[in-house]
């Protein structure tokens, strides 16, 4: 039998390890969360992170949108 003391029913945190934050979208290019939802995540419940994770797909676009390449050029 599994012991279940020390086992906790708690959402994980996306974190992967890749801390840059995206400088328009204002959020981390390797968890897709911003940067109060990274400060305050310790501090959620279970309900509020569930919340955040449902987002995170959705935000994936905002950060593989190209910011250089010819067009940037000839905007300016």
């Amino acid at each position: 039998m599994k012991d279940q003391i020390w086992q906790r029913a708690e959402v994980e945190s996306p974190c992967v390890k890749i801390c840059v934050i995206h400088p328009q979208a204002k959020l981390c290019t390797g968890c897709l969360r911003s940067l109060d939802e990274i400060a305050d995540w310790s501090r959620m419940d279970a309900d509020q992170r569930r919340a955040i994770m449902a987002e995170l797909p959705a935000r994936k676009p905002l950060l593989s949108q190209r910011r250089g390449g010819r067009a940037a050029r000839l905007a300016r």
